[in-house]
């Protein structure tokens, strides 16, 4: 058990160990991802993330602690150049750990560490996800001022028609009104002459 125990010596004397970290940060500081046990992995991002905090402040130094740390001169160039613009503005946090599996033979739980602003798969795929996936209120707000716009637009045109509708009303000529078909004089004389014979067969009866 490991109780108050909060440096994980990794089986290593002081001196292993710290020549251990500084060649992962130094690695991961300039192929910006590395592969190795999820145990070494935790103890590098204690190690290497106070680094990179001390690079936003770009002073002789600054840079003399990281050389003392990291001790090549190529990684702390490449911390001050290149990683420290790209993480200027993140608080804290530059490291992230993506689990990969369990190593053949000794059953390590393996990993990946790698810096979080050079990921091309999870930078701006990301970002544009997370700006697109907005809560309910400001999605909402937004529908409705681009919708806003939208609806004048299409009132103007409306407008526009219902203005031309009584112009064309006026503008067209009063249709003359059908004549009135004339009343069959036939079916008028038979419908009488119905009548006339009923009579006679009703007086005939009564005679």
């Amino acid at each position: 058990m490991r109780h108050n125990k909060k440096v994980n010596h990794l089986g290593r004397q002081s001196a292993h160990r710290k020549a251990l970290m500084a060649n992962m940060a130094t690695s991961l500081i300039l192929h910006k991802r590395i592969s190795t046990t999820t145990a070494k992995a935790k103890a590098l991002r204690g190690y290497v993330e106070p680094l990179i905090t001390r690079s936003k402040e770009d002073t002789t130094h600054s840079r003399r602690i990281c050389f003392s740390y990291l001790r090549d001169k190529e990684a702390v160039t490449e911390l001050f150049r290149a990683v420290a613009p790209a993480v200027g503005e993140r608080p804290g946090g530059y490291t992230r750990i993506l689990k990969t599996g369990f190593r053949l033979g000794d059953a390590a739980d393996m990993c990946i560490i790698e810096l979080v602003d050079f990921n091309e798969t999870y930078g701006k795929e990301a970002q544009a996800t997370s700006k697109a996936r907005t809560r309910r209120g400001r999605s909402g707000a937004k529908k409705e001022e681009a919708a806003a716009p939208a609806a004048e637009g299409a009132e103007a045109p409306v407008a526009e028609a219902a203005a031309e509708k009584p112009a064309a009303k006026k503008a067209a000529p009063k249709k003359a009104a059908a004549p009135k078909p004339a009343a069959n004089k036939n079916v008028a004389t038979k419908t009488s002459g119905a009548k006339v014979g009923a009579t006679r067969v009703s007086s005939k009866k009564g005679a």
